[in-house]
């Protein structure tokens, strides 16, 4: 690892080791690729890093401390596969002379389709009625149809630009809203701006599509999430820490929202413990909403152009720069 110019110490699960992006990587330089666990611990990941001047963060477990680039001086360009830099401490990054990048898009139509996906998946209560088929049954309940519905968007970025297109194919009306404050771009878009309490309290379906920052964290408490109607469907394939855990659990067991689709949690992956397990009303997958082979082809891929440009003097898709 000494003389690497590449780094990949988070390859696990394994998607770089043998990829295109990988013989690409190795065109620039010696590339050594880690593919076992162990990376979520900061001396092994110190260690995986070595003396390399470039490190591809393949997975969120890896979290990049001031003490991982203290300790690795040669480091100069962390590059991101995927959009999400909240494992990355970005002011250690620029003080240390390090430049952080990501690949923001590449994965954007394959989570909203999922997130999609999980509006019809709990709304149409599809899990249960498949297990309950199979143990002889015929189902007859009352299932919650898009159409004529309306779907709160918090966040008009890519992904949720495209889950408002979506849900608008649906027939269903949309409220949105925007960090940025942007109304003219959620009207572009065929959505209704709003506050985020005129669309807790008046939409059918929520999904999140927020960046996890220190000003998100924690976007929806206890006291918010209690605004929507005990109809509703919460659907998030953000970040879990966007929702306040303890008043998310409260308000599916307490009935106070009927339901949610979940791909992301607080604490990945889940414990078998996790209470999260034991709610009838939720349907989970595991982070993988954009787990698509093209997706997975493209983005690292960009990842490791992204360090092409590094290396030329041009940076793309720049998080953080150092601080000069």
């Amino acid at each position: 690892m000494a003389d690497a110019l590449i780094a990949v110490p988070d390859d696990f699960p394994s998607v770089f080791d043998g990829s295109a992006a990988h013989e690409r990587s190795r065109k620039l330089g010696e590339t050594v690729v880690v593919t076992a666990r162990g990376a979520d611990d900061e001396a092994e990941l110190i260690k995986r890093i070595g003396r390399a001047r470039v490190a591809v963060n393949i997975r969120a477990h890896a979290r990049f401390t001031d003490g991982v680039f203290a300790a690795c001086r040669d480091l100069k360009l962390v590059s991101v596969w995927g959009t999400g830099t909240d494992n990355i401490d970005l002011d250690a990054a620029g003080r240390r002379g390090v430049t952080v990048c990501n690949t923001p898009g590449v994965n954007a139509f394959a989570v909203a389709e999922h997130a999609i996906a999980l509006m019809l998946t709990v709304g149409r209560k599809i899990p249960r009625i498949d297990r309950e088929m199979r143990t002889g049954a015929w189902p007859r309940e009352m299932l919650v149809q898009c159409l004529g519905k309306t779907l709160g968007v918090f966040g008009t970025g890519t992904i949720g630009a495209r889950v408002i297109t979506l849900a608008k194919a649906l027939g269903m009306e949309v409220l949105a809203w925007s960090a940025r404050g942007d109304e003219a771009r959620i009207r572009g878009l065929g959505a209704r701006p709003a506050t985020k309490e005129e669309i807790l309290r008046e939409a059918d379906f929520v999904s999140l599509h927020l960046r996890l920052t220190p000003e998100t964290r924690g976007f929806l408490t206890r006291r918010e999430l209690g605004l929507m109607k005990k109809t509703a469907i919460f659907i998030n394939t953000g970040r879990g820490a966007l929702v306040e855990r303890e008043g998310l659990l409260e308000a599916l067991r307490q009935g106070r929202i009927a339901a949610a689709g979940l791909d992301v949690f607080h604490e990945e992956p889940l414990k078998p413990d996790d209470p999260i397990l034991a709610l009838p009303n939720v349907v989970l997958s595991p982070h993988n909403a954009g787990q698509t082979p093209e997706v997975i082809r493209d983005g690292l891929l960009r990842a490791i152009a992204n360090v092409e440009n590094f290396l030329k003097g041009a940076s793309t898709d720049v998080v953080v720069a150092p601080v000069k």
